[in-house]
Formats: structure tokens, sequence, C-alpha cells
């Protein structure tokens, strides 16, 4: 194939990847807790053999998470909790431990605090948090202490991934750390809030404009080198 052509095609590959995360992202501006994710290029340079040079081509192999705080809203909900500042709440779900920034939690039939999908939030141990029946004055401290009726309950642990960039998302506004995790000390809970998505939906409507601009530009090269090529092959084929 033509280098070219191939370093297009790579190019064409990776726009249409970012086109998918911007998509994905404005899909989900009204989620809470969701993170903005974007799309990282890199450069690939390698030597061609004979006087050509080297060959320079585009790769978007790494997808980079947002993790900038969103805005609070206001809920007045005893049991919706909000992170401000760096961290993440411990959940467990089927395929092991998972962090969100989503805060909305009830209680399960056994009392234990779950998000909406029914994932176990886990205090500052890795116990699952447990709410006694029929209990009032639920109160949680910017520390993450949580009590009801006056008495200690649990203390909501916050963590961070030891390396941010190794962070994967598994669905929605859970993410796989892959990797340790540490004791976010300087985050803060507030009770009665929710975090909302940190995704501008302004933002990534102009950044969907000049990717599909990117994108046109790049299928309109890859037409015109075709035609070049064929009219080659046909003159020496006379």
């Amino acid at each position: 194939m033509d280098n070219t052509i191939y370093a297009t095609l790579t190019r064409q590959s990776g726009l249409m990847r970012e086109m998918q995360s911007i998509a994905h992202n404005i899909a989900n501006a009204s989620t809470g807790g969701y993170r903005r994710e974007g799309v990282l290029f890199s450069e690939y340079v390698t030597a061609l053999e004979g006087p050509g040079g080297a060959l320079a081509m585009a790769r978007a192999n790494v997808r980079h998470i947002d993790l900038g705080q969103a805005p609070l809203t206001q809920t007045n909900a005893p049991l919706d909790f909000a992170i401000e500042g760096e961290g993440f709440f411990m959940v467990e779900t089927p395929q092991g431990q998972r962090l969100t920034r989503a805060g909305s939690f009830t209680p399960n039939e056994m009392g234990e605090l779950v998000t909406p999908d029914g994932h176990r939030l886990l205090d500052a141990g890795g116990a699952p948090v447990f709410m006694p029946p029929d209990t009032a004055d639920v109160a949680l401290s910017a520390d993450g202490a949580l009590s009801a009726g006056g008495r200690p309950v649990a203390d909501i642990g916050l963590v961070l991934p030891e390396d941010p960039t190794r962070m994967q998302r598994q669905s929605g506004t859970l993410f796989d750390p892959d990797g340790p995790t540490l004791p976010a000390d300087t985050a803060r809970l507030l009770q009665g809030y929710l975090e909302q998505s940190n995704v501008d939906p302004i933002g990534e409507t102009a950044r969907m404009i000049e990717v599909q601009r990117a994108y046109e530009l790049g299928q309109n090269f890859l037409s015109r080198e075709d035609d070049r090529i064929r009219n080659v092959i046909r003159t020496l084929g006379q």
C-alpha cells in the first residue's frame, strides 16, 4: 500500500475514535458523576529504506479521562453525597471493586447502601456500609464520618488511583483503577448534594464539528489519491 494512503488511514482511524468519544460525552452530558473522555494522539515514526527518509503516522491509542470537578446540585436527600476535590467512592461490583463519582445511594433489603445499579458502597476498610433500619437524622461529615440517630455508622473512604493514566472506564460512571489506590486526603464530602457531569456540551459540539471537517478533508484526500493511482496504472497499461 502507498505510504501516503497508509499514513492518512491511520489518521482517519484516530479521528473516528475521537468522534466516538465526543458522541459518548454528549450523550452523557446530563449523567451525574460522568467524567469526560478524550483521545490522545501520538506520532509513530519509522525509517524507510533508501533515500525516502522517514514515515510519520498519527495514532490515537490512548483514552484520556478528564478528572476535573463538575458542578454540584443540591438535592437535600440525606443519602445523596457529593465529592468536592479529587477522589472517588469505592463500590463493589460483580467484576470487583470499582471507582465512581456518582453519589446517589439507597439502602437495599439488607440495609446496605447501594448505587441505583445495586453496587454496594464500601467504607475506608473495604467493607459494605450498613445503615440500620428505621434510622433518622442521618449525618455525614466532610471527612466521611457517617452517623444515624447520633450514633456512628461508618467511615466512608475516598480513594485515588495511584496511577490515574491507567484508569479504565468500565461502563457509564464506573472506573477500573487498574492498580493500587491511595486515600484521597484532600477531598471533602457534602451531604444532600450530587455532582453533575463535567462535560461541556457546547465545547463538545464545537469539537465534533472540527473533527468532522478534518475527517472529511482526509476522505477527500484519499479519493484524490485513489484517482491519481488509477490514472497512473491506466497510463502505464496503454
